[in-house]
């Protein structure tokens, strides 16, 4: 029998385990993901007990808490704490999700886990290095491309050229579809990704675009875009609702009706 066994430095180890502090009536236990490339260490699972009465409904504010209360060495990135930014994509308790739109108590019970998003290299902690994902959105190049002179006020659009892009262009580019995505993780380095892709459809849909042919050409790929098996994770975990998948779809099937 075959025996698999993971390089030693990238099994992850047991961390310090922090108690609740005194007087602590209702806690919940919080495993996270801790990384420092600085020490040379493997990463480890540190585990903190929070005194939920003193802390907000969020796991953001959880883990705010943790650093404000409990450990300042913590690193995570968070900004508007809306669910507008994404910059608190996580994976949290196996899901890939924004922190301060998962509530503490939407989480089954024992011990919440949390780490960085999968499938991208880690800064620190709870810091995925994006380098790679924001090189992809640049390249679909997602601004309005025209060739016909720009006119003296706005860029006209009828109400249903533009109801054709609602479920597009609220995509907040936090990565949770993309690194949710078996297809990204195998290829990442030649497939768009979910993310890329729909944005790359807003542009395709948009009437005020003059550059469809184009940018379909720049996807007509084995790789960038044909690597999309229809796994749907991309929609499961979309925090704003949205289907990358069926974009994607879309995308595949301007390619074929313009053949025609």
């Amino acid at each position: 029998m075959v025996e698999l066994t993971l390089p030693k430095n990238s099994k992850i180890k047991t961390g310090t385990r922090h108690a609740a502090p005194k007087g602590a009536a209702r806690t919940r236990e919080f495993r996270i993901y801790r990384y420092d490339p600085d020490t040379g260490e493997n990463p480890r699972w540190d585990t903190y007990t929070v005194d939920l009465d003193k802390c907000g409904p969020m796991v953001l504010d959880a883990v705010i808490y943790i650093k404000n209360e409990i450990d300042p060495t913590l690193s995570f990135r968070r900004s508007c704490r809306e669910g507008i930014c994404g910059s608190c994509a996580m994976n949290i308790d196996g899901r890939n999700t924004l922190a301060c739109t998962m509530g503490i108590d939407e989480i089954g019970g024992g011990a919440v886990a949390i780490s960085p998003l999968p499938h991208q290299p880690v800064l620190k902690d709870l810091v995925p290095d994006l380098t790679d994902f924001m090189a992809q959105y640049a390249e679909i190049r997602p601004y309005l491309q025209t060739v016909t002179p720009e006119p003296d006020s706005e860029w006209r659009q009828s109400p249903e050229e533009r109801a054709k892009l609602d479920g597009l262009y609220e995509c907040i580019l936090c990565a949770c579809c993309s690194t949710s995505c078996p297809s990204y993780w195998w290829n990442s380095e030649r497939f768009m990704g979910p993310a890329a892709l729909l944005q790359a459809y807003r542009w395709i849909s948009d009437s005020r675009d003059e550059m469809q042919g184009e940018r379909l050409d720049a996807l007509e790929d084995p790789f960038k875009l044909y690597r999309c098996h229809t796994i749907m994770n991309c929609a499961q975990v979309c925090p704003k609702g949205l289907n990358p998948a069926k974009a994607i779809a879309e995308i595949k099937k301007a390619l074929v009706e313009r053949k025609f």
